[in-house]
């Protein structure tokens, strides 16, 4: 008679979905927020906290991308049941610490605000390195992860520079795209194996 055996690191629907709305909070809330400010908005160099500043028009809608994709990233990290519960968390500190940022914007004037940057920091830094620990036999997670600190690394070279925003963008649209990635990997090997168990049969 037929056997069917569970597929191993199925990813249940709703991180699908989570997966999915991160870059599209992320990269879609960068875009539609520099496209409604009433001046143009330098994105090379001025950053994506920029668009979130408590004295920026349309603020909100920054700040709805950013809350946005922390949730994202926590709802992912919940369904990603195949990995080490130790990248899992990272991912969700990555998550929160987004929320964070999105609840304490940058001030007015163009100051600096102690809670946002830690909260960045922490965020920039979970981020690119939860695959590491999630999926450590993984070699397509030990190279995500190398490009991911690599361009951690390029933001941090940038910081203040010419090229700031982009820099950050470049990391940040990254991060954002990368559990996606994860995600669809665990999902297409789930229906090889799913489809192959259908396929084979066992002795009665």
């Amino acid at each position: 008679m037929s056997t069917r055996v569970a597929a191993p690191g199925r990813v249940p629907w709703w991180g699908v979905v989570s997966a999915v709305l991160a870059p599209v909070f992320m990269i879609g809330g960068w875009e539609l927020a520099a496209a409604v400010q009433p001046v143009p908005f330098d994105a090379v160099v001025r950053t994506i906290s920029d668009l979130a500043a408590r004295d920026t028009p349309h603020r909100w809608v920054m700040t709805v991308g950013l809350a946005g994709l922390g949730l994202a990233h926590v709802v992912t990290a919940l369904a990603l049941r195949a990995g080490a519960s130790s990248g899992r968390v990272l991912l969700a500190i990555g998550g929160v610490a987004t929320l964070v940022v999105s609840a304490a914007p940058l001030p007015a004037g163009g100051g600096s605000s102690t809670v946002h940057t830690v909260a960045a920091t922490v965020g920039f830094v979970a981020l690119s390195t939860w695959s590491l620990l999630a999926f450590p036999r993984w070699r397509t997670g030990w190279v995500g992860a190398a490009v991911l600190v690599g361009l951690l690394l390029w933001f941090g070279v940038e910081l203040g520079g010419p090229r700031f925003g982009l820099s950050e963008r470049v990391l940040a649209g990254a991060q954002a795209v990368w559990p996606l990635l994860v995600v669809t990997r665990l999902v297409v090997r789930a229906r090889l194996v799913t489809g192959g168990s259908r396929g084979g049969s066992s002795a009665p």
